[in-house]
């Protein structure tokens, strides 16, 4: 037997015809279903942590931008102001949310590298 939704099971209760003749409550049912509607639409705000997650990946694609060459995760934490008092895990949990569709990840002698999208990495591994 399939699990009902909350939607169907006020759908079935607004069936019933003592229930559909009674206004308040076929008001009150009414404006759940709504509720639900609204809960489910996707229509939501960016938390406080999320908008500054975002200023921080900004400041870092732009920081990776300016210097075409490779960097690890310290490197952000030493030369992008915004990073400076992260942790490693925090700083690499943003840039792989920018992996791949902003920035290209290398590894090299099994350290993990990134750059911005298109680089050479010959021209870069003397620097």
């Amino acid at each position: 037997m399939k699990k009902l939704t909350k939607r169907e099971k006020f759908e079935m209760v607004l069936a019933v015809p003592a229930i559909a003749e009674n206004e308040v409550l076929r008001e009150f049912i009414q404006h759940e279903m709504d509720l639900l509607v609204k809960k489910n639409s996707g229509e939501k705000k960016p938390t406080a942590t999320q908008v500054v997650n975002e200023g921080i990946k900004s400041a870092i694609l732009e920081f990776v931008n300016e210097n075409p060459k490779l960097f690890t995760i310290t490197d952000f934490i030493k030369q992008v102001p915004e990073c400076a008092d992260m942790s490693n895990q925090r700083v690499n949990a943003l840039v792989r949310q920018m992996y791949p569709e902003k920035l290209e990840r290398t590894v090299i002698k099994g350290r993990a590298y990134f750059h911005q999208l298109g680089l050479e990495i010959e021209e870069v591994k003397g620097e």
